[in-house]
């Protein structure tokens, strides 16, 4: 892009090495077995990728949102599982501490997790509440100096593996009287349940957050009782933007896939680039890669800028989410084709890509659900009003 600066595309060089280097021998055996890449959390630590938008006084690199995205399109190029755990980790956990948490939970937290020592996740969606975020049943209740909560999270990346997560419940009798809660494994009450077997992502693993009467100090709850819709709804933002990188990445290498094929498979006599029917397929893949690029590092440099509402912010971010993750999808499904049957075994990573891809039409806010908060910011009270 246009505006990265020098930091930025010395980031974007550092990364796209890593990923190859260090993520890409194990991407395949890894999604077969449904592994998890520890030793890479450790190797990110060191590069200082897991504080990447951390200010460097709690040992971050102090980057901004522009670099957060470029983390995530480089390594998710490559792997886009991994990839997905990182961004649980250090946008759904370390942001969310560095941002709201008090000076002692910083200094607490952040070191073991931004060295790698420690895997961070977020406990927000529940059985009941996916979409419905507000909707969520987990409660805590203060107990003099602690509090006990009850109830279910799921779907929750790196759950099964982590040692933190960043966690929301229900303090009272309102949808939006929500409390912040960091949660170490190992608290009494607290557990994860099973691992969930995926279509893709199969390398990030998701699973369940359990509380029965589990016991959380008062000293770690984030913020004040009951104050946490704001800071839950922007990190929704910042996540979603970011998340758009990692659908870039995987239309990327779907391209450059399909396009190196297209020059060596012959059909008929001549490489099958030189069919109409093809060049299409290539051409309209790489615009639309290009199109949701511009789209979502936009978006990202309007958040580091701050000039926005918080409505235009969630606006933009719901736009880049919404048609990164749409692109993804189809890019991977053309790639396929073109490759035909080969496209469809695993002697080449497309049949992979689109598996990973597919789940950015549902994690993050579904498909749905960003029209309908594009909708709202478009046509205001219209966009609810009742069918007559």
């Amino acid at each position: 892009m246009w505006f990265f600066s020098d930091e930025h595309r010395m980031l974007q060089s550092t990364v796209r090495q890593f990923a190859r280097e260090e993520l890409a021998p194990r991407v395949e055996t890894l999604d077969h077995e449904e592994g998890f890449n520890r030793e890479a959390f450790y190797k990110m630590g060191e590069l200082g990728l897991l504080g990447v938008i951390v200010p460097e006084e709690y040992g971050g690199a102090g980057l901004d949102a522009v670099a957060a995205t470029i983390t995530m399109e480089e390594m998710g190029a490559v792997d886009a599982s991994t990839t997905l755990s990182y961004l649980a980790h250090t946008i759904l956990c370390v942001n969310q501490i560095s941002n709201n948490a008090t000076p002692e939970q910083k200094r607490k937290y952040l070191p073991k997790l931004i060295s790698g020592e420690w895997i961070g996740g977020m406990g927000m969606s529940e059985p009941e509440a996916g979409s419905d975020a507000l909707g969520m049943k987990t409660k805590a209740v203060r107990k003099g100096d602690h509090y006990i909560l009850n109830g279910t999270k799921t779907w929750i990346t790196n759950g099964p593996n982590g040692d933190v997560f960043y966690c929301y419940a229900k303090t009272g009798d309102t949808k939006r009287d929500i409390s912040t809660f960091i949660i170490e494994r190992g608290m009494k009450g607290f557990s994860t349940g099973k691992k969930f077997s995926k279509m893709g992502m199969r390398a990030s693993p998701t699973g369940e957050l359990v509380f029965d009467q589990c016991e959380v100090p008062a000293a770690n709850r984030v913020g004040d009782e009951g104050a946490s819709v704001k800071m839950m709804m922007r990190n929704l933002d910042i996540e979603r933007i970011t998340i758009a990188g990692i659908s870039l990445g995987i239309a990327r290498s779907c391209v450059e896939v399909a396009t190196q094929y297209s020059k060596e498979r012959k059909q008929f006599g001549r490489p099958i680039g030189s069919f109409q029917q093809i060049q299409e397929r290539l051409t309209e893949a790489a615009a639309w890669y290009e199109a949701c690029r511009t789209l979502t590092y936009t978006a990202a440099k309007m958040w580091d800028i701050g000039t926005m509402t918080p409505k235009e912010t969630s606006m933009m971010a719901a736009k880049a989410k919404l048609q990164s993750a749409q692109m993804a999808t189809q890019v991977a499904l053309d790639a396929i084709q073109i490759l035909g049957g080969y496209g469809y075994t695993r002697e080449f990573p497309v049949e992979r890509y689109m598996r990973d891809a597919k789940l950015m039409e549902i994690g993050a806010g579904t498909n749905e659900i960003l029209r309908l908060i594009i909708a709202r910011q478009m046509l205001g009270e219209a966009a609810d009003a009742d069918a007559t």
